[in-house]
């Protein structure tokens, strides 16, 4: 009885944390001086959670066998083994003999120093062995809060795959995902994948696939979160995806710079993905695999579809490994009803990319050097609007008017004819941009080179009749053409004709003349 009696005051000095997710740490704080330390509670929590009411009895003294034996000789070889790199059992167990010997105590057994070794507390391992970092991921996360109920906390991650696709031009390329995810269910809300590395931009629209409906009818997953894990890079803290939580009501939490806390649940999930989906790929290749770029077989737009058929397929309807239910299932129970936007157009005014003003002109709205146009667009010439796209597609922008008090109007979609039946990305006409300004770059540098040969290699000798004269005071040359009188105009004023000057025919100095002109000129 006294032993249950125990283990009920333990529990209930654990009942805050169990029940009300009190941290540890403050449970630790309120003791009185002399009182339950942090390690204590930790230890007993761990006994709780995996031995029940009973692990909380008390357990018979870990140092029985120990206590003849100074508590400097056992910090000494606790020392030792804290050390890196760590040394061995059997030098740890020589050293601790050399030194019993030279103060005079009594030596320790080898299987004694074993045991103290073992008895070492596996976080104050974990710190001293393999660093602050490894002792967060590992020690920090577990008893992270979780959620009660589906859409409580969603999290976002990106990572880079192991595998190797083919961009629109053929080149091998590999891409990232972007992954967020319900913690309460371990369903996957929703992702996005491309070629380009993390941007405010990916996540938004990763963030706008999760909240919206799916057009799959077996992905039912969706709403807008209560609150969104993020890590602190600037992908995930731009100002503008800010605004986007703030308009949703969405009360963003993110992990300090370097202590990505609360992120063990979905570098799991990318990890399942990695070994699960993409291992059966064409194109997979992992560390180690010699020519992964040559490895690409897949577009992305096909990678793109089988990671969603394995969200879809396999993943969300998989029993999970921790909640025991498939993560979709989970998701559902209850008969859930999550907190939707108005509609997609209201969404997309928050998500995608910042507002772009625009005029909406007689031809359209003016957009990247192209014309978009919709029949709707004829009531409102010389309105002012606000454009927003999909950087992915730019066939098509959203226009939505902007009303005396600040508010915005959806109006609709509009068209450009020149793209109309393509999908084409803004990145797609900056490089076609780029490419031409090169190419017209290339002309003028080849015409340039020609020009400075040329007038490098200019050897004609001036007319004999114009040898004699200052050249220096000379500006222009006409002759009887019709551009002029056949009069040589210098700084000292007009009026010496080419004849004065020479004594030649006045039709071989013309001919010269314009020979000197063309000089001049070049």
């Amino acid at each position: 009885m006294a032993g249950r009696a125990l283990a009920m005051s333990r529990y209930e000095m654990l009942a805050p944390h169990l029940h009300e997710e009190v941290p540890l740490a403050q449970l630790a704080a309120a003791q009185d001086e002399g009182g339950v330390s942090y390690r204590t509670l930790q230890r007993w929590l761990a006994d709780y959670r995996q031995g029940g009411l009973d692990a909380l009895t008390r357990p018979g003294r870990r140092d029985k066998g120990l206590r003849r034996f100074p508590d400097e000789l056992v910090a000494f070889i606790e020392g030792l083994a804290l050390r890196k790199p760590r040394p061995s059992a059997a030098t740890i167990h020589r050293q601790a003999e050399s030194l019993a010997k030279a103060r005079g105590w009594p030596s320790p057994a080898y299987r004694t120093v074993a045991r103290i070794v073992a008895d070492l507390d596996p976080a104050l391992v974990t710190l001293g062995l393999e660093g602050t970092k490894k002792y967060r991921e590992t020690y920090d996360l577990v008893y992270r809060r979780e959620a009660k109920a589906p859409n409580e906390i969603w999290q976002a991650d990106h990572t880079e795959l192991d595998i190797w696709v083919l961009d629109d031009k053929g080149r091998p390329a590999r891409p990232w995902l972007t992954a967020i995810e319900d913690d309460h269910s371990r369903a996957i809300a929703g992702y996005a994948v491309n070629l380009e590395a993390p941007s405010a931009l990916t996540t938004a629209l990763a963030f706008r696939h999760a909240i919206w409906r799916k057009v799959e009818p077996n992905w039912h997953v969706c709403g807008i979160p209560s609150v969104f894990h993020l890590d602190h890079g600037s992908d995930f803290t731009s100002a503008h995806l800010e605004q986007v939580m703030a308009d949703l009501r969405v009360r963003p939490v993110f992990s300090l710079k370097g202590q990505p806390h609360g992120h063990g649940k979905i570098e799991r999930l990318i990890e399942t993905i990695n070994q699960m989906c993409l291992t059966h790929l064409p194109g997979y290749a992992p560390r180690g695999i010699p020519d992964r770029a040559g490895q690409a077989k897949l577009t992305l737009p096909e990678l793109d579809a089988a990671v969603g058929r394995f969200i879809r397929e396999v993943y969300n309807l998989r029993t999970h490994s921790e909640t025991k239910t498939p993560p979709q299932a989970r998701w559902e129970a209850g008969g859930f009803i999550p907190r939707m936007p108005d509609s997609l157009e209201q969404l997309d005014l928050l998500l995608l990319t910042v507002a772009k003003p625009r005029v909406i002109h007689t031809d359209g709205i003016h957009f990247l050097s192209l014309r978009y146009l919709d029949p709707v667009l004829a009531f409102y010439i010389r309105e002012q609007a606000t454009i927003r796209y999909d950087p992915r597609d730019i066939t098509e922008i959203r226009v939505y008017l902007r009303l005396p008090d600040g508010a915005e109007e959806f109006l609709c979609r509009a068209i450009c004819p020149e793209l109309s039946g393509a999908t084409i990305s803004l990145k797609e006409i900056t490089a076609a941009r780029n490419a031409r300004r090169k190419q017209l770059r290339g002309h003028l540098t080849s015409r340039n080179a020609v020009v400075d040969r040329l007038l490098a290699a200019h050897s004609e000798p001036l007319p004999a009749s114009l040898a004699s004269a200052d050249l220096a005071n000379w500006a222009t040359l006409t002759g009887p053409d019709g551009d002029g009188d056949g009069a040589l105009t210098t700084q000292d004023g007009p009026g010496l004709s080419t004849e004065s000057l020479t004594g030649t025919d006045p039709a071989t100095t013309h001919s010269d003349g314009l020979r000197l002109k063309r000089y001049w000129n070049e």
